[in-house]
């Protein structure tokens, strides 16, 4: 966060208004992670996912980059949010997960040791190298033309694997959220075996009433 308003300061000269929305959309940013970790309810996490994602979105404005902020919103806070719900909601939000009970022994241990981990080599790579402000020009040297240009040259060139990889990977992720929600046929049969029973017992009790 400090090496990209480092970015803002040195690059833009920003003015009063300028650090005011950058302080605003971080302060969006934080608030919105931390809930999205925090929410028991998942729909409640995929909503704060959406409001980091906005935050984000005016962070890319203030760095004139203005179609990564449009692909921000319609297609993060659009498309990729509403597949998040699509998932939950097919998986259902109804089914109460005992927090308590660990499925594999010393995970959490694990996951604050890794956390503590990145962490700090993130930290060490912001104070040794330049990295937390990334490289001056990811598509090729700055020649006048539209950066959508710029991008769609690279995206379609340099990175076209990675770009496919992620599209075949949310193919994936949903056709594994449908074979988990998927009952077996058995347990389906006998849901219907034993509504019809209920029903008729119900039947039943009213006739001798």
């Amino acid at each position: 966060m400090s090496g990209l308003f480092g970015v803002l300061v040195t690059s833009a000269h920003p003015t009063i208004p300028d650090v005011g929305v950058f302080a605003v959309a971080a302060a969006i940013i934080l608030a919105g992670a931390i809930g999205v970790v925090v929410a028991r309810n998942p729909v409640h996490s995929a909503l704060m996912l959406i409001m980091t994602l906005f935050g984000v979105a005016v962070i890319f404005v203030l760095q004139q980059a203005s179609f990564l902020a449009a692909v921000q919103v319609i297609v993060y806070a659009g498309a990729i949010v509403v597949l998040f719900l699509f998932v939950i909601m097919f998986l259902g939000v109804d089914k109460e997960e005992n927090i308590a009970a660990e499925p594999l022994r010393g995970q959490r241990p694990l996951a604050v040791a890794l956390v503590a981990l990145g962490a700090t080599g993130l930290l060490l790579l912001g104070q040794v190298s330049k990295w937390t402000t990334g490289q001056p020009h990811m598509a090729g040297p700055d020649t006048g033309a539209p950066n959508v240009n710029l991008i769609g040259k690279s995206l379609y060139t340099t990175y076209l694997f990675p770009f496919e990889a992620t599209s075949a990977l949310l193919i994936i992720a949903v056709v594994g959220a449908v074979v988990l929600a998927r009952r077996p046929p058995v347990t389906a049969a006998m849901d219907a075996a034993g509504g019809t029973a209920l029903d008729g017992e119900d039947e039943d009790s009213g006739v001798d009433a």
